[in-house]
């Protein structure tokens, strides 16, 4: 990991842009937290760095506020990173398919997510070896938003993850479904109840799948850029309540 810039936020906040191999990540940490601090890794969804920054930083604010280090990772083929022909395919096809009115076939799915959760989470996970080799890191881990096939697979394969919150309304392959029962970690899932991009008897199915003895399922009314603060704030109190 290769620290390539640092500012301090005017609440204190401590943030530095890093590069792990070709990867591009930040890295906020808080001012005045004993050290090690727990970490949350904040997911995002595939539109580049540069254009999540706002609500990445927000959410990396509010959990250094809690007392939390927070980091994330460009996903593969989005920001500057090389294109990849095959998710630009992929892209093209959702495109076509959301512009004609047509269901989004089972295909075109897997090919626009399956490939993503493949190449990111090996991705995530040499990135947490290298965030949890810093002195000012320590466990437990915790998984925020962003695609949710990625979290399922996250919360499936790293046992440093001790929680996860995820937010509904990506589309998720049906390969996902059967990995989400093999999901133990406790979960707090988020669902805007009317977001146009989202099918929600899928979300909730994708909410019943789920293994955890411990998930909640927070609805509320509005579309995808709706999200109340007082559902960040529930957040906020599970991630408190798992990673302390």
């Amino acid at each position: 990991m290769h620290f390539t810039s640092e500012q301090h936020l005017d609440d204190g906040v401590l943030e530095r842009e890093f590069t792990l191999g070709e990867i591009p990540g930040i890295l906020w940490t808080p001012a005045s937290a004993p050290a090690p601090a727990p970490l949350i890794l904040l997911g995002h969804p595939p539109l580049g760095l540069r254009t999540m920054y706002p609500r990445l930083a927000g959410r990396a604010r509010q959990a250094a506020a809690d007392g939390f280090a927070a980091a994330t990772i460009e996903l593969p083929g989005s920001g500057d990173r090389p294109r990849w022909a095959a998710a630009e395919r992929a892209r093209a096809d959702l495109r076509r398919a959301m512009e004609a009115g047509e269901p989004v076939g089972d295909e075109i799915v897997d090919s626009l997510v399956l490939p993503l959760v493949e190449k990111s989470v090996p991705e995530w996970q040499a990135a947490l070896d290298a965030l949890l080799s810093l002195p000012e890191i320590g466990g437990p881990v915790g998984y925020s938003g962003g695609v949710i096939s990625i979290g399922i697979r996250l919360a499936l394969v790293e046992p440093r993850i001790s929680a996860a919150v995820l937010f509904a309304g990506s589309l998720v392959p049906a390969a996902m479904f059967e990995e989400a029962r093999r999901v133990t970690i406790p979960l707090h899932v988020l669902l805007q109840w009317d977001d146009e991009g989202n099918d929600r008897q899928a979300a909730l199915e994708l909410f019943d799948a789920f293994g955890s003895k411990e998930k909640t399922l927070h609805a509320n009314m509005g579309g995808h850029s709706g999200v109340p603060q007082f559902a960040g704030d529930a957040a906020a109190r599970f991630f408190a309540r798992h990673l302390r």
